[in-house]
């Protein structure tokens, strides 16, 4: 097999086959959600949790529809940003970029503390969220196929928890019969409103599949794997979450999950006799948590390579590495700001500024998607109206707080692109 050839001086290698694709992309969705997801999402649903998954399901397949249509036509590091700039223009490319660099750097701190908190007493979780982002930026700074070997690692482990405890599930199911009293179906009147705050919290926990766009760069005949790794990674986590679902509701029933359960997983273990299990579910949220600020970190990394590469953050921020070939200036700017958020705030209950700005990213992606001539369609057009629908829909789902503190966001990296912009054109205009 003749070797890769080394990418040009500035630019980042190709060295992702589809394996590794894939591997980056479950690592990015199968994160703590699955473990801690159920019990708002049941709150706001009851018995009509799988509606809201099914909900979910169609606006991520939308999405990551679109999202894969792009990445073939445009398979260079930045994702969402890189499509709307060369399809909507620069402010809506920036704005995307904007909202996932600012939103998602809030969210590793949110995940270095959450796996931090299955595995340590509180006093040591935030020395402990400290050195897992270190560890883990440290990773990523190797080059891109050791992150994905670690991802794939992770995944592994995650999946064989999740496993077990479908596993367990099922005995006890088969021990017991299902209860009389649990509703699989929901035969109780929906609430309409519910339905779709359940399917916005179920879509925000496993949402990671544009992880695998945005390093579109590193991937080995783009135009082919990375919409077959977003389709086949996508599939599987639908399939995982459809599988919890369906044991979760059948054995512990959704007025059970809703009534303010912590830790489901473990309590579906112990329901079905395995108590010796619990530990094991603690340890894999922690591990799935992780495997998510893995790959977060290296998109966070790419995507501000590339608006580094167009001046819209800092220029530096745009070096790469000659041996390693990763984007090391704006690796280790995302660890220090991410280890700076995690030393001075907690942020896991004040995040949902992060998931407004997914919602627009998704929404920036799909417009970009729809204005693709039939020559790069690989998709209908209708899809990228649906997926586009699906994130305004959602919006409505989020609190106040959270649309309020996106807006603040976007708000200040507007201001701050016009800065910039006028700084830049008085020299010239002084001249």
């Amino acid at each position: 097999m003749t070797a890769t050839p080394p990418p040009p001086p500035g630019r980042l290698a190709r060295r992702l086959g589809l394996r590794d694709a894939v591997a980056i992309g479950l690592a990015s969705m199968i994160g703590a959600g699955v473990f801690a997801v159920w019990q708002p999402a049941a709150a706001a649903a009851g018995p009509w949790l799988l509606a809201g998954l099914v909900i979910a399901a169609f606006v991520a397949y939308a999405n990551a529809s679109s999202t894969g249509q792009l990445a073939a036509r445009y398979p260079e590091s930045g994702g969402a940003y890189r499509y709307g700039r060369e399809r909507l223009g620069e402010w809506p490319g920036f704005l995307a970029g904007w909202g996932f660099v600012v939103g998602k750097t809030a969210s590793c701190a949110a995940m270095a503390l959450t796996a931090a908190d299955y595995l340590v007493p509180t006093a040591w979780e935030r020395p402990v969220a400290v050195a897992a982002v270190v560890v883990l930026a440290a990773v990523n700074l190797l080059g891109i196929t050791r992150t994905a070997r670690a991802a794939t690692v992770i995944v592994v482990v995650v999946l064989a928890v999740l496993a077990l405890v479908l596993v367990a599930g099922a005995t006890g199911l088969a021990r017991d019969g299902i209860p009389p009293q649990q509703d699989l179906l929901g035969a109780a009147g929906a609430d309409p409103y519910g339905v779709l705050q359940s399917a916005g919290l179920l879509f925000f926990a496993f949402a990671g599949y544009a992880r695998i766009a945005t390093l579109g760069e590193e991937v080995r005949d783009p135009a082919r794997t990375i919409p077959k790794a977003i389709a086949i990674a996508l599939g599987i986590v639908v399939a995982i979450y459809a599988a919890v679902a369906i044991v979760l509701l059948l054995t512990l029933g959704a007025a059970y999950l809703a009534a303010g359960v912590d830790a489901p997983l473990a309590d579906l273990v112990q329901v079905g006799g395995w108590d010796w299990a619990v530990p094991i579910v603690q340890v894999g949220a922690a591990v799935a948590a992780l495997g998510a600020l893995l790959a977060l970190i290296a998109g966070i990394g790419r995507t501000t390579l590339a608006m580094a590469r167009d001046r819209e953050l800092p220029a530096p921020l745009a070096a790469v590495h000659p041996r390693s070939h990763v984007p090391y200036v704006a690796e280790i700017a995302v660890a220090v700001a991410i280890v700076g958020l995690v030393l001075v705030v907690d942020l896991r209950g004040a995040i949902g500024f992060s998931s407004f700005g997914v919602l627009l990213y998704y929404l920036v992606a799909n417009a970009s998607a729809f204005t693709q001539p039939a020559s790069e369609r690989r998709v209908p057009r209708w899809l990228n109206i649906a997926g586009a629908i699906g994130c305004l829909v959602l919006v409505a789902t989020l609190p106040v707080q959270a649309v309020i503190g996106g807006m603040v966001v976007f708000a200040v990296g507007a201001a701050g692109r016009l800065i910039t912009a006028a700084v830049r054109r008085r020299p010239r205009a002084d001249g």
